[in-house]
């Protein structure tokens, strides 16, 4: 008997061990990306996590995650934004939704008139890319993640790939970066490994080009948010976050970090809000140097707030835009 409480003595202390390994690792983490990693805030632009209210772990909190590519950009230049993202969190219900923004929707950029929406993040850093969507959407946006091209592949390659359905053959010659970013994926069910996994959100030579590409970012996102809760991945979670810390921007301070950490181990993955912006029906076609989308911004907002309201289970994974996929 004193053998078995001597070893559970000892099991306690490791587990409380780990607990602060793991929490320390988490914090260290969210110091560290609050640096300038992936790009350089305008003069004076940069909204610091010291000047966020800090989250109470209760109210909805909405997040814009960026994908940026900077080939070729200046080491000073501001890259547009490859991709856009709006994840919303409920804390109450355990639940999140993930809204897609086309990265052609033209909309009003505070002070800088209209534009492609992924043009904000080049007039006015994250903090107008933020502004910006919150004026789309009508949700309050104050907190970001940025990543660029290599740091989702690390991403992807440090939690071990993960498992997805490509539904069809995809292939694509990239004219520049001699075939770095070429895309070859053959259709089935495999283990997306970092490159693989990038080929299959970057493609968009579809009938519907961004439209599906943008379906196919949000099956991904959820692939991999289901896959972090996993034990496997959750033990690795030290050598995740230090593998993919040079390629991860935020403004997220580190307590809200772990309270989000906390959070995520309870959140539903299995059946996310998934949904496109501006949604089909709701935008009308145009030509500003480019073919552009011409949202109805009232529509776009109400449509945002319906969704957010919906109970969980009218909101499946296969419900993209307003209707089934």
């Amino acid at each position: 008997m004193r053998f078995l409480k001597r070893m559970l003595l000892l099991l306690i202390v490791a587990v409380a061990a780990a607990g602060g390994y793991y929490g320390y690792s988490l914090y260290q983490f969210a110091e560290d990306i609050q640096q300038p990693n992936v790009i350089d805030h305008p003069a004076g632009g940069a909204t610091k996590a010291a000047e966020i209210p800090t989250w109470d772990g209760k109210e909805r909190v909405n997040i814009l995650l960026m994908g940026v590519d900077r080939r070729g950009m200046r080491s000073n230049a501001l890259p547009r934004s490859d991709s856009m993202m709006l994840l919303s969190i409920d804390p109450v219900a355990k639940r999140y939704d993930l809204f897609s923004i086309l990265r052609d929707t033209y909309v009003e950029i505070p002070d800088h008139g209209h534009a492609r929406i992924n043009a904000a993040i080049v007039e006015g850093g994250p903090e107008l890319a933020m502004e910006t969507v919150s004026q789309f959407t009508g949700l309050p946006v104050n907190r970001y993640v940025i990543t660029d091209f290599e740091g989702f592949k690390h991403l992807i390659d440090a939690v071990g790939g993960v498992e997805l359905y490509v539904e069809k053959n995809m292939r694509y010659r990239d004219p520049t970066d001699k075939g770095m970013y070429d895309i070859d994926l053959k259709k089935g069910l495999q283990r997306l490994d970092g490159s693989k996994a990038l080929q299959y959100v970057r493609f968009r030579h579809d009938a519907t080009s961004d439209y599906t590409r943008t379906e196919r970012q949000r099956k991904l996102m959820a692939a991999l948010a289901d896959q972090m809760k996993s034990g496997t991945t959750l033990i690795q979670l030290p050598s995740i976050l230090k593998e993919i810390t040079p390629y991860v921007q935020t403004n997220i301070s580190s307590l809200d970090m772990l309270k989000l950490a906390s959070l995520g181990l309870t959140l539903n993955t299995e059946q996310p809000g998934q949904y496109q912006l501006p949604p089909m029906g709701m935008f009308s076609e145009s030509n500003r140097a480019g073919a552009v989308l011409i949202p109805d911004v009232e529509r776009v907002q109400a449509f945002v707030q319906e969704k957010l309201q919906a109970q969980p289970e009218a909101n499946s994974a296969g419900e993209t835009d307003g209707k089934q996929s």
